[in-house]
């Protein structure tokens, strides 16, 4: 039976048990560094991967909003710097980038995605009808080093010139895709957007290759702690969906955490679902943040989650038609204290040199005053991070 909740906390109590288990309790370096960004990594585990360039990209974001300015080399140089790397590429909450340590915990979705499982259904088709093909794709990987899909389309025209071809672009896009899923294939580094992909042993450092691999239940419960300590409180829902497990392994998991003492089954005021807190997690009294987040941020990444910690209801607009968008393209929440202030629709004029500020819409319950100066002076440190020589806002942005 579901042990009955221990403690019973308030909402504001979540709300500031989840901002300093998610990194903003403390105040920003003076001058962050490699180590600030891993101890940011340490804390989350990963960071989303997206396509989305209006602003930054959006694994460099995270690191922004709770360091302040820093170099995005740092980063980069953490996840694809040779063998002092220590971060990878693969499906955690969607594409990401993954602490090394965790290699193994994720090792049963590989195994699951080469038998077909957890996959997408093309994809899984795909690889059903064209494994000789896909076979071979690897072989040329192997022989090759280093290469992009796009290069394996070029090999595929020139093989198509000479002996009849074997391979086009979507095939061995597809390929490649699935092979990445298997574990068969990582990413070395990234031209542009575009992954490199090699074979791991070229990659993954020897001694994480060599890590024993674990039962698929231990590897849950080793991924649901890690989510629980990212989130600090958090429903079963939100735990599962840090690393988008399915719900049968999640509740297992999270019972078996509930019954190690890692888990502390809480009553949340507001809350219909049971939730669970972090044996570690902090009980702040204040939490000072003053931050924009990523729409790929873990704070707010689970809708409902923010919903519920910040009364805050957030979509992202970009699959929006722009007739029916409500707040913006590309619309960040902005964090003030232990609440979220207002919303700002952004992004980076790089030919000009300029921020614009699209749209600001302030949340109900916070100072107007207060809040646009904080906004502000946030927004001009956003700038500079980027390079960017001015502010513009409204109708001037537009």
């Amino acid at each position: 039976m579901p042990r009955a909740p221990e403690d019973r906390i308030g909402a504001p109590l979540a709300r500031r048990i989840a901002l300093a288990a998610a990194g903003f309790r403390e105040p920003r370096p003076d001058r962050p560094g490699a180590r600030h960004v891993g101890r940011v990594f340490d804390r989350l585990g990963l960071v989303q991967i997206d396509s989305v360039n209006v602003l930054a990209r959006a694994h460099t974001v995270p690191f922004f909003s709770r360091l302040g300015p820093y170099d995005p080399a740092l980063l980069e140089r953490a996840a694809y710097a040779g063998r002092r790397r220590n971060l990878f590429e693969y499906w955690g909450h969607e594409a990401s980038l993954i602490r090394l340590d965790l290699h193994p915990l994720l090792r049963w979705r590989m195994k699951e995605a080469e038998a077909g499982r957890g996959i997408y259904d093309g994809l899984r088709r795909f690889a059903a009808e064209k494994r000789p093909f896909i076979d071979e794709v690897l072989r040329e990987v192997e022989r090759r080093g280093p290469v992009t899909a796009g290069e394996l389309e070029a090999a595929g025209e020139e093989s198509r010139k000479g002996a009849g071809g074997w391979w086009g672009w979507s095939e061995a896009k597809r390929a490649v895709e699935w092979l990445f899923w298997a574990g068969l294939l990582t990413t070395r580094t990234r031209r542009g957007f575009a992954r490199v992909y090699d074979i791991p042993e070229r990659v993954i450092p020897a001694d994480i290759l060599s890590l024993p691999t674990p039962q698929p239940a231990d590897a849950h419960r080793g991924l649901v702690r890690v989510a629980a300590r990212a989130l600090g409180i958090a429903t079963e829902p939100d735990l599962r969906d840090y690393f988008r497990l399915r719900p049968e392994a999640s509740k297992a998991a999270v019972a078996a955490l509930v019954e190690e003492g890692d888990l502390i089954p809480v009553a949340v005021e507001g809350w219909r679902a049971p939730a669970y807190l972090h044996r570690d997690a902090a009980r702040p009294r204040r939490v000072e943040a003053c931050a924009l987040v990523s729409p790929f941020d873990p704070l707010v990444w689970e809708r409902d989650r923010t919903e519920r910690l910040f009364g805050f209801r957030y979509r992202i607009e970009i699959y929006t038609p722009a007739h029916k968008r409500e707040h913006g393209y590309y619309c960040l929440p902005f964090l003030l204290g232990d609440r979220i202030a207002a919303r700002v629709d952004l992004k980076a004029d790089r030919a000009a040199g300029r921020l614009l500020v699209l749209s600001v819409h302030l949340e109900p319950g916070g100072a107007p005053e207060e809040v646009r100066a904080a906004l502000d002076a946030e927004l001009a440190q956003v700038a500079a991070w980027l390079g960017l020589a001015t502010v513009v806002h409204g109708r001037a942005a537009a």
